[in-house]
């Protein structure tokens, strides 16, 4: 019988490439080729924008010291990007916008304002992201009602941390913003007055903490940010930033989120090249 054969001048080549693996006497099958990277993913009712954006956010992170995360919503072009949507992080400090927002949303179902403890606990934990102040409002609050706002908000894929290490909550971008949205639009989880304390506490963000999300945004813009860093073992650093941009002409909300940086300042060096980029283009589009 005859068999077809594969001149081994092939076999040596392809072999050497790693393009082939042998299974068994006359038989060779291709190896399968190694997982591709994660890519952004931009969609827009803006004619040419997506594309714009996936080339310049892929272009910010290429050869980057980071494994990152990002989300865009912008209302004023009906556009949205995503990369590694689902990916989980630790949150570090931007935990803290979920704090306040549960907070607000227990006090608005209890019907009454916020004390003056309360409030100043909340001013404290989102402009100078104070640890202590979130302990207290962590602990007040308990496990079940942030778990309850979480549940109103559709963050399925958050987890909280456990005890009191609120900074271990498990994060992810798609969550992140879904957060955003509610911060930053009207809807049935969060009141008006609650939304418009939380828009203001990350408008007056301490400025040595107003790096992130905000670089290269335009002049004309309101900007709102919570920023989180921490750093482990696994990992490295953690470096994070969440941004509301509204007035004028600008409606929208990035999300980046990043881990595995050498040291805190290459964390946010990535944040803000993804910063610059979506500012750029969406200053450009409108």
């Amino acid at each position: 019988m005859m068999r077809n054969r594969i001149p081994r001048r092939a076999l040596a080549v392809a072999a050497a490439a790693g393009a082939v693996t042998s299974v068994g006497a006359g038989q060779v099958y291709a190896a399968p080729s190694a997982p591709s990277a994660p890519r952004v993913s931009c969609v827009s009712a803006k004619a040419g924008l997506a594309a714009e954006l996936q080339r310049d956010i892929t272009a910010a992170l290429d050869r980057q010291d980071a494994t990152t995360a990002v989300s865009l919503r912008d209302r004023t072009t009906g556009t949205l990007c995503t990369l590694r949507p689902d990916q989980r992080f630790d949150s570090a400090s931007t935990v803290k916008v979920t704090v306040l927002a549960a907070l607000l949303r227990d006090v608005h179902q209890q019907g009454r304002h916020l004390t003056t403890r309360e409030a100043r606990l909340a001013r404290e934990m989102i402009t100078e992201s104070d640890n202590n102040a979130t302990a207290a409002l962590w602990k007040q609050l308990g496990r079940a009602k942030v778990e309850a706002f979480l549940a109103a908000a559709g963050m399925k894929e958050t987890v909280l941390g456990e005890g009191r290490f609120w900074g271990l909550t498990q994060i992810t971008a798609r969550d992140e913003q879904k957060l955003m949205d509610l911060v930053s639009t009207r809807n049935r989880v969060l009141s008006d007055a609650a939304r418009g304390h939380i828009l203001k506490l990350m408008a007056e963000v301490v400025p040595e903490q107003r790096w992130g999300t905000p670089a290269g945004a335009p002049a004309s813009a309101t900007v709102h940010v919570k920023n989180g860093w921490l750093s482990r073992t696994e990992h490295g650093w953690r470096v994070h930033s969440l941004g509301v941009f509204t007035g004028g002409k600008h409606d929208y909300s990035l999300t980046v989120l990043t881990e595995d940086a050498s040291t805190m300042k290459a964390g946010i060096k990535v944040v803000e090249a993804v910063a610059r980029a979506v500012h750029g283009d969406l200053a450009a589009a409108v």
